[in-house]
């Protein structure tokens, strides 16, 4: 089973990614389940929200504390929430960040992981470009893709335009497919730096 957490704030569409995870998955023909944690129900506030895959029916229901998969959508919460807390040793972690890994203080944790595994993508400026909106889930969608495998990109396309169908379908469909191929460079990147 993979379990997903993802972070963000109220407003951010945490809850929609994580549907929207589980639907692509199930297109694919796992098992999979999503659910959110709410705190304060309001604009703005942390929100976490959970997804699990699986290739045999899933019977938990409780919150992931050990995540194989991270999503940050918000990088104003690494000072506040310890959003990487219980990560699995291979696990993976995207941030939605134009900043480098550096620059957000995250190169000892990337250092901990394969190469490769934590990435900082610009989901705020991709779906910006995209869809003149600054809500980074599709974004981030596409990038999980790209970064793990663990759906196809087709199937979140897919997943997306069932969601929104028409042209914010379309729009988040396109931003979500930028973002899977600037991960697929920045693994590249990362395991060329590993091999020198």
């Amino acid at each position: 089973m993979v379990e997903i957490r993802v972070h963000g704030r109220g407003g951010q569409g945490v809850v929609t990614a994580s549907d929207l995870i589980a639907y692509a998955a199930f297109d694919e023909g796992s098992y999979a389940q999503a659910f959110p944690s709410f705190g304060s129900e309001r604009t703005g506030a942390p929100v976490v929200a959970y997804s699990r895959i699986s290739d045999r029916e899933i019977r938990t229901r409780e919150p992931v504390l050990y995540p194989d998969i991270v999503i940050v959508q918000d990088p104003t919460l690494l000072s506040i929430v310890d959003v990487f807390g219980g990560l699995t040793e291979k696990g993976y972690a995207i941030v939605n960040s134009s900043k480098t890994l550096e620059e957000l203080e995250l190169t000892d944790l990337a250092n901990r992981y394969p190469p490769g595994h934590i990435v900082a993508i610009p989901a705020t400026d991709i779906a910006r470009e995209h869809t003149g909106r600054t809500v980074p889930n599709a974004v981030l969608l596409g990038a999980l893709a790209g970064l793990t495998g663990l759906y196809q990109l087709d199937s979140v396309v897919s997943a997306i335009k069932k969601r929104f169908p028409g042209v914010v379908g379309e729009k988040n469909a396109a931003a979500a497919q930028a973002a899977y191929s600037l991960v697929i460079e920045k693994k590249e990147a990362a395991r060329n730096a590993s091999a020198n």
